[in-house]
């Protein structure tokens, strides 16, 4: 991975982007990919569109989301307790000892999650799995009125954003889940070759997906393509406690992930296969018996509806500050899907 497209990806993991907070992390996406393409612009519902030859008659919309799972503040006590209210889907007990941030119009604000100690916890209290009410953000306000001087209800909360680098050309990080997949349609469009491309390529970083695939809804909408593929992350197995018999055989550095299922279109799957193939990009092969919860979900069905595949990258700790990815895994991801639009001809037909 080149050093420009390494700097870009530990930007976007520590740049905050809760769902519905995305317009920092976009500003700098469109700044970065703006060289590259022929048109950058950023819809009213916040999604980051570049295109490159915009002019042809095929449009192929590549989609990665670039929100996070968060926290909002929704409560401030008289003591200068902060209470919240997730953004996305947590495992609540993952959140205790962390630090944090809220994320003001004046400027971030640290903190740390707390919750009783264990010393004064009770027998029964000791066995409950704790709920996101019963733990609070302390910033070392001394009152109410101290705290509400820097802080709003609302307010997005992000956990500590480190981005490191560990042996085997893993990363860890926050939000992996899915600035991954902002990064490899990003990086797929500025490896597109322009003289090869005979298609129109939308790279879409989109929003909202953590509550509801809200941007890709109104993205694709408004770009009617007659091909997409999404690039989210996806479970990598090669763990423990995790069954390969129900959820497949997914490891880190093995290359992406070509999913097969109702929500893909097979002619889309065999050319992504095909392209592979034929540039010697290793990848690995997944199943889903219905739509996931990824942006090819909605992509699938918009308008008269879209020949839609889906791209992703194996993610260890799915949903914590620790996410797992291999950075082999993304470089090869936008490869192949710049190889794949490189391959397309207008003339191509998805109809049955």
């Amino acid at each position: 991975m080149e050093s420009a497209s390494l700097e870009f990806l530990r930007w976007l993991i520590e740049t905050p982007s809760p769902s519905g907070y995305e317009s920092s992390v976009q500003g700098g996406i469109r700044e970065y990919i703006s060289a590259h393409a022929d048109e950058v612009r950023t819809d009213v519902h916040g999604n980051c569109i570049a295109v490159k030859n915009p002019g042809a008659a095929m449009r192929v919309m590549l989609a990665g989301h670039c929100d996070q799972i968060a926290l909002s503040v929704q409560h401030i006590d008289e003591e200068g307790y902060l209470y919240v209210i997730s953004i996305g889907g947590w495992d609540v007990p993952i959140l205790l000892g962390q630090r944090v941030t809220v994320w003001t119009d004046s400027g971030p604000v640290p903190g740390v999650i707390g919750r009783k100690p264990i010393h004064l916890l009770d027998e029964e209290e000791r066995k409950k799995v704790p709920k996101l009410k019963e733990l609070w953000v302390d910033i070392g306000a001394a009152s109410k009125e101290e705290a509400a001087q820097l802080v709003r209800i609302g307010d997005p909360v992000t956990v500590q954003l480190t981005f490191q680098v560990l042996r085997n050309q893993r990363a860890v990080g926050p939000a992996m889940d899915d600035k991954c997949g902002a990064w490899v349609v990003m990086e797929a469009l500025r490896r597109a070759d322009r003289k090869k491309l005979r298609v129109a390529l939308y790279a879409v970083s989109t929003v909202q997906e953590e509550v509801g695939l809200r941007g890709a809804i109104t993205s694709t909408f408004g770009i009617e393509p007659q091909l997409g593929v999404a690039v989210d992350v996806t479970h990598a197995t090669d763990c423990p406690t995790l069954e390969k018999k129900e959820e497949g055989d997914i490891r880190l550095g093995k290359g992406p992930v070509i999913y097969r299922g109702p929500n893909f279109h097979p002619k889309v799957v065999r050319l992504l296969m095909e392209t592979a193939q034929a540039h010697q990009i290793p990848f690995q092969m997944g199943a889903s018996g219905k739509p996931p919860g990824t942006d090819a979900a909605v992509m699938q069905i918009s308008r008269a509806g879209v020949a839609t595949g889906l791209v992703s990258i194996p993610n260890r700790y799915m949903h914590t500050p620790v996410e797992m990815i291999s950075l082999n895994d993304l470089d090869q991801a936008a490869d192949l899907l710049a190889r794949f639009v490189e391959s397309l001809d207008p003339s191509m037909s998805f109809s049955w």
